[in-house]
């Protein structure tokens, strides 16, 4: 008999349900031009109310699996003081990923002020091609909190849930309850994990949502439930829509999903709607909105990406150094500049060369970066030495009887690992990303299961040594979080300062300032060119490309920003309300065919004032210019 639905209520299923709603929401609202605060409170409010009817009427239970006694044991509590140090993080500085300044949290601004999504006009085409998992979440708390000091809670509390979903995902891929739950405190502390639990990054909330999606999965076929399938179909449509290379997952997660598929087809009607449901709030709607705008349901049309411009043989070999590599980097590693200096100096030109084509930057001289940081790293150098003490030992395997061969290797505990590893290999023959590492962060549960089922995983849990060396991978996290340049718990600049480092003569000393005080300023980086702009100004173009533009909007709702592109003109630019520009003149040199000169003249603009400002770590300070458009007629100005 099927279990009730009440019974299988949890902080995860609220979670997932939330993020479901949220995210067909926005499309819903967008649809008909509300995409604001009162659209969402009529959108919420219903919910609310259906919500607490549910609860009362089924006399429903939250489960929240909290013990506190848990966590007088030491492995739990390791992980909750990376999980507070990681929140802390968080809540006490503001948001410095990078990519989500430049696009992820713009792109929501910019449909906002139209109070829908829209094709945003633009040069930097990630604002309209990427997946909108994650957005449709940001929007609403951009809305009523007119902040982004909140947006890590996403990150937060898919952090949370993990131990839970690795426990039981783990042991229904077979492996045994007591190294399960060693491993669910481990896991999460994987670099790509804990550096981005106070981030706003989407790696993270990417794959909580995959982990749940085969969780789910393999409790519907354990309890034949098909509300739990149902919750399952769900995970895995928003899981491509954070991410759309986790479109490879679906292999695997269709394996899972095989045993349920009669036993979803006993409510068919629950499990259409859920089906149509769920084409809703996955990539589908982005990859329609692609092929329209640009010809291509990927967005490469408009957004040239490294992904298969190559043979799969060179980019499985490059990534297959990557990945290694990455992983086994120290936390902090000193020495990375003379191995950067040494691999630029004596690897071929023509290997330079060729990953140079096909790969992105720094991928040509397998650079290392001096810190672990969210960005690139993968599981990290702790996790990856306690996974090499399993592999690296003499191992007892016992093989499984002749006539129950087949049927062992046919089940979904090996049938999915596998799957997960041809996903994977698929994904490292296209990838030409630096960082192979924390792309893969989705995947790593789903391979690592299979080596914790040997015996020597479960011998391993009763060595001093090894359980020794836990504890200090744990502590390593904690440091690592700790120091992390994007939400240091320690006075950095301020010490830093007090060393002068700016003006030191020690290159690394120097590099360790740069890193700490673009990330310090990161959040607020556009904030002295707001600060010159005229009062009353209500909207203002901007040439940039890649640039994280989050800050030039604060404070939010107060000023709409308009690209402006390589092709338009100044009478184009005056029709949309645009009298003040800023300028990038990096942009300018790399992105288009015109000199600074030469886009005045174009635009028949002049300078009202020019800084620098150091907005990325790697590219150093760089010029912008407010630029106002001179009144008259534009007729010869196109």
């Amino acid at each position: 008999m099927e279990k009730r639905t009440s019974q299988i209520l949890s902080p995860l299923t609220l979670w997932l349900l939330l993020c479901s709603i949220l995210n067909a929401g926005g499309w819903l609202l967008s649809s008909i031009g509300h995409l604001s605060v009162w659209g969402y409170i009529g959108l919420l409010a219903p919910f609310v109310v259906a919500s607490g009817w549910y609860f009362i009427s089924r006399k429903s239970i939250i489960c929240w699996g909290f013990r506190l006694r848990r966590f007088k044991r030491l492995f739990p509590a390791s992980f909750a003081v990376v999980a507070i140090l990681a929140v802390l993080g968080g809540a006490l500085h503001g948001p410095a990923n990078y990519d989500a300044l430049a696009y992820r949290t713009p792109r929501v601004l910019h449909w906002l002020a139209e109070g829908h999504w829209h094709w945003i006009h633009t040069d930097f085409q990630r604002l309209n091609t990427r997946g909108n998992g994650i957005e449709w979440l940001t929007a609403p708390l951009l809305l009523f909190t007119q902040t982004d000091r909140l947006l890590f809670l996403i990150n937060a509390i898919s952090f949370l849930l993990l131990p839970g979903i690795c426990f039981r995902l783990l042991s229904n891929l077979g492996v045994r309850k007591k190294v399960a739950w060693i491993w669910m405190w481990i896991l999460p502390t994987g670099y790509c994990y804990a550096l981005q639990a106070g981030s706003i990054a989407n790696d993270l909330f990417g794959a909580t949502l995959v982990f749940a999606a085969f969780d789910y999965a393999l409790r519907a076929t354990r309890e034949r439930n098909t509300a739990l399938a149902c919750l399952s179909v769900l995970a895995a449509a928003l899981m491509t829509s954070v991410k759309a290379f986790n479109l490879v997952l679906l292999l695997p997660w269709g394996l899972a999903m095989l045993p349920n598929i009669m036993i979803m087809l006993r409510r068919p009607l629950l499990s259409f709607a859920t089906g149509i449901f769920a084409l809703g709030i996955s990539i589908v709607p982005t990859c329609l909105l692609n092929h329209v705008n640009c010809g291509d349901w990927r967005g490469i049309g408009a957004e040239p990406i490294n992904l298969g411009s190559g043979s799969p043989s060179f980019h499985l070999g490059v990534n297959a150094i990557l990945v290694p590599l990455h992983n086994l980097n120290p936390p902090v590693n000193p020495l990375a500049g003379s191995w950067n200096r040494w691999t630029e100096k004596n690897l071929p030109e023509s290997w330079r060369v060729k990953v140079n084509s096909h790969f992105e930057d720094g991928a040509s001289t397998l650079r290392l970066g001096e810190m672990q940081m969210e960005e690139s790293t993968g599981l990290g150098f702790g996790i990856s030495l306690l996974f090499l003490f399993i592999l690296v030992g003499k191992h007892t395997l016992r093989r499984p009887p002749t006539k129950n061969l087949v049927g062992s290797l046919l089940s979904q505990k090996n049938l999915i690992p596998a799957g997960a590893a041809f996903a994977v290999i698929y994904f490292l023959a296209q990838s030409g990303f630096a960082c192979p590492a924390r792309y893969l962060a989705p995947f790593y549960v789903l391979l690592i299961a299979p080596v914790l089922r040997l015996p020597r995983a479960f011998v391993l849990t009763k060595s001093r040594l090894w359980r020794g060396l836990a504890l200090l991978s744990f502590a390593i996290t904690a440091v690592l979080v700790i120091i992390a340049p994007p939400r240091p718990l320690w006075p950095a600049t301020t010490m830093l300062k007090a060393l002068k480092a700016d003006q030191s003569d020690s290159s690394l000393l120097k590099r360790v300032w740069t890193v700490y005080s673009v990330y310090g300023e990161r959040s607020q980086g556009f904030q002295p060119l707001r600060a010159i702009l005229p009062k009353d100004l209500d909207e203002i173009g901007l040439v940039t490309f890649d640039d994280p533009e989050t800050s030039l909007w604060k404070p939010f709702d107060s000023l709409r920003i308009r690209h402006i592109t390589g092709d338009d003109t100044a009478k184009s630019a005056r029709e949309h309300g645009v009298s003040f520009v800023l300028v990038s003149e990096y942009t300018l040199e790399t992105q288009t065919k015109y000199t600074l000169d030469e886009w005045l003249v174009r635009f028949d603009a002049e300078i009202v004032s020019s800084m620098e400002l150091a907005l990325r770590a790697t590219r150093g300070p760089t010029r912008w210019h407010l630029v106002k458009l001179r009144p008259g007629s534009l007729e010869g100005h196109e």
